[in-house]
């Protein structure tokens, strides 16, 4: 043995070749920290002092190859300055440079996953052997970034310009045949032969008297600037430019790159790479997220635990065959668990069936699903009239309306039917599951289940703690939520639970709005222009307003001091006006088709009306005045929620609003957008808007925060 570490080991396998394998003890899979980078350069210098060595074979002994840089320890990073960052990007580039100009033949045997930092890795071995189940790309555009190792530059020089632009910008694994087509590996063996495979490429080119340097060109030699290739870059950069989205400034950033510094010399070229990364490691955009990677992994660890503690969940029931009941027997049958559909009215059992049916349609048009699974699914799903077979029933979601007399009622009856360990489960969005626990026998085995709307497409799952919720009963709804592909949050009870709370102080400030004179549709360009999907009058109008109006009143019996209204509430008088947004094509706008069959909207005259004959005297607001009205009872009502204790962290807070309500990515989160403003410009601003009321008010709490410079992540 060579060299012998926790994460990288090195031997002599047979003479003249050794191999360097990656197995970070501890670890499912490995990935590449500071810790890692030390073994790795203890064991090149052994490289570099020993005698007889003419190949090395790079492989790793775990499932993966090497998945990517260690995002904790990035994340870390990333809070440090220029001048720290500097030397350890310098330093990991140094490295990698080291193994790529060792005078000797190097093979990557590349198993499993090579994504990132790991596909950097491999790409400075000489060659690349994938195994035929196997992927390679450099995905860091998800996180906010562009590759910062060397992948720039050493792929783009390898597989051509607008290839390696394509990989970086679409942020997808290739696999085996498009990675070989387009010269990324060298070859693909069948995963049993792959080491095998790689060793036998080794000796070849060992035996063969590789030239390496001209192998290293390949990667290194920049392209020779010309008028020609000046226009083709040129063209190039609108092309591909006209698809990036500015407000995430990794692809723009990292198109400009490669296009500038393909014809850099090699050096010049990696330092390019590592100033813009350094920069963009350090932007707002780059720290959101990156911290919705982390807060993801916590949710996926959560989640994890749940699925050891909880009961698994091998027949369930919904109660109610509605747009939202029909949406989870849906999910829940696509997803392997067997369920029931109960509804007290055949064409509410038809409809849901039908509208099932036509879910799978649109898949097996996509591709992605054949006949024999659309009837594999709808199979799963039991329409009935009865309680037949309830009494082998693991978990039923209760799904009927929104009403806490009716749901009480139906969940009494439902509970009478199971057996006594089954979980009893509500799909409301407002009701207090206390209140309804109140109703039942068993309150120990009944929790919220709040799914959102539409079921198939909304990952959010408010997995509601009661008073009396049991953590058993917590677990098996947590585990039945992940086994639907769900990304499921604990939150405690309160009106409007976790989401619903953060939402309707927005929709309180988008009325004060209205009456202050300011436009709707201004309001819903500004907030656009923020980066939500969609702005609050728009979005009522795809809630629906009774629906808003119905949620709103529980929100101002749960917290009348904070979110009663000063004056007229627009939705309630539009409501009285029988609209009730896209559900009968009245709103504050106006819905149609035009004669092409693209749906149309248009600013509605009724809405226009009674915002004119409600609305006070015309203030003179900014855009930024606009935007921060808007966003200050939202950021403030998610600081209560983590500092009642509704949410248990921060990252719980940030992923419910990022998964349920559409909150701009790039910017993480009502908290992690408090924290990229610091909290002490954030409390100065509520601070000027303090005269619109109780939503525009500091908790004690933030104040101390501010005080203390000290930030929600």
């Amino acid at each position: 043995m060579m060299y012998e570490g926790q994460a990288i080991s090195l031997q002599v396998v047979e003479p003249g070749i050794a191999e360097l394998v990656f197995d970070v003890q501890g670890a499912s899979v490995n990935s590449l920290t500071s810790a890692v980078f030390d073994e790795l350069q203890a064991a090149v210098q052994q490289l570099r002092s020993a005698q007889g060595i003419d190949g090395l074979l790079l492989r790793s002994a775990k499932p993966n190859f090497i998945v990517g840089a260690d995002i904790p320890e990035l994340a870390h990073r990333s809070k440090q300055g220029a001048e720290a960052l500097a030397p350890w990007m310098a330093g990991v580039h140094d490295l990698l440079c080291e193994i790529e100009s060792l005078p000797l033949v190097s093979v990557a045997a590349v198993n499993g996953l090579a994504l990132g930092g790991g596909f950097e890795m491999a790409l400075a071995a000489d060659f690349r052997v994938l195994a035929s189940d196997g992927k390679v790309g450099l995905p860091e555009v998800s996180l906010g970034l562009f590759p910062g190792w060397g992948g720039t530059v050493r792929l783009s020089r390898l597989i051509g310009v607008e290839a390696s632009l394509n990989w970086m910008l679409g942020g997808r694994a290739q696999n085996a045949g498009a990675a070989l087509e387009q010269g990324a590996v060298d070859a693909v063996a069948e995963p049993d032969a792959l080491h095998g495979s790689a060793l036998e490429l080794l000796r070849d080119k060992i035996k063969a008297g590789s030239d390496l340097h001209r192998v290293r060109q390949r990667k290194q030699a920049p392209m020779l600037a010309s008028d020609a290739l000046h226009r083709e870059l040129a063209a190039l950069d609108r092309k591909l430019g006209a698809k990036l989205d500015p407000k995430y400034p990794a692809g723009p950033r990292v198109l400009a790159l490669v296009l500038r510094h393909i014809t850099l010399d090699f050096q010049a070229a990696l330092q390019a790479e590592q100033q813009g990364f350094i920069e963009l490691l350090k932007s707002d955009s780059a720290q959101a997220l990156v911290g919705l990677f982390l807060n993801d992994q916590l949710l996926k660890r959560k989640a994890k635990n749940a699925l050891k503690q909880g009961a698994g969940v091998k027949q369930a029931a919904v109660i109610g065959a509605g747009i939202m009941g029909g949406g989870v027997a849906f999910q829940s049958a696509s997803s392997g668990t067997p369920v029931l559909m109960k509804d007290i009215q055949p064409q509410a059992l038809e409809l849901g069936t039908a509208t099932a049916s036509k879910l799978l349609d649109r898949q097996i048009q996509k591709g992605r699903l054949d006949e024999a699974g659309k009837t594999r699914v709808l199979q799963a799903i039991t329409p009935t009239l009865e309680y037949q077979g309830f009494d082998q029933v693991d978990l039923v979601v209760e799904a009927v309306v929104e009403n806490a007399a009716i749901k009480a009622s139906v969940l009494a009856d439902v509970e009478s039917r199971l057996r006594e360990d089954a979980v009893l489960t509500s799909n409301t969005s407002t009701i207090s599951i206390s209140s309804l626990a109140e109703s039942l026998q068993r309150p120990a085995q009944f929790c919220g289940m709040h799914f959102f709307n539409p079921v198939h497409l909304m990952p959010l799952v408010e997995v509601i703690r009661g008073r009396d919720t049991s953590p058993q009963t917590l677990a098996t709804t947590l585990a039945y939520a992940v086994a639907m592909g769900k990304s499921p949050i604990v939150v405690n009870d309160c009106p409007g639970f976790l989401v619903n709370r953060i939402l309707f102080p927005y929709f309180n400030g988008f009325n004060r709005l209205l009456l202050d004179g300011v436009d709707f549709e201004r309001i819903d360009r500004v907030m656009e222009a923020f980066g939500w999907p969609m702005g609050p009058a728009y979005l009522m109008d795809v809630i629906g307003l009774d629906t808003c109006v119905h949620a709103d009143k529980v929100m101002i019996e749960g917290f009348p001091e904070r979110m009663g209204h000063d004056g007229v509430c627009i939705v309630e008088q539009l409501l009285e006006a029988d609209c009730l947004g896209q559900k009968n094509g009245r709103g504050f706008y106006e819905y149609g088709v035009d004669d092409s069959g693209r749906r149309t909207r248009v600013a509605a005259p009724r809405a226009q009306q009674l915002i004119d004959a409600a609305k006070g005297p015309a203030l003179e607001l900014s855009d930024q005045d606009i935007l921060d009205r808007m966003m200050i009872p939202l950021c403030m009502e998610a600081v209560r929620c983590l500092e009642d204790g509704i949410a248990d962290s921060a990252a719980e807070v940030d992923m419910g609003l990022i998964l349920g309500l559409g909150f701009p990515r790039f910017r993480g989160g009502a908290l992690r957008y408090i924290d990229s403003l610091g909290a002490a410009d954030f409390c100065q601003r509520v601070e000027r808007h303090a005269a619109c009321g109780a939503l525009y008010q500091l908790t004690e709490g933030l104040r101390q925060r501010a005080a203390r410079s000290q930030s929600f992540f």
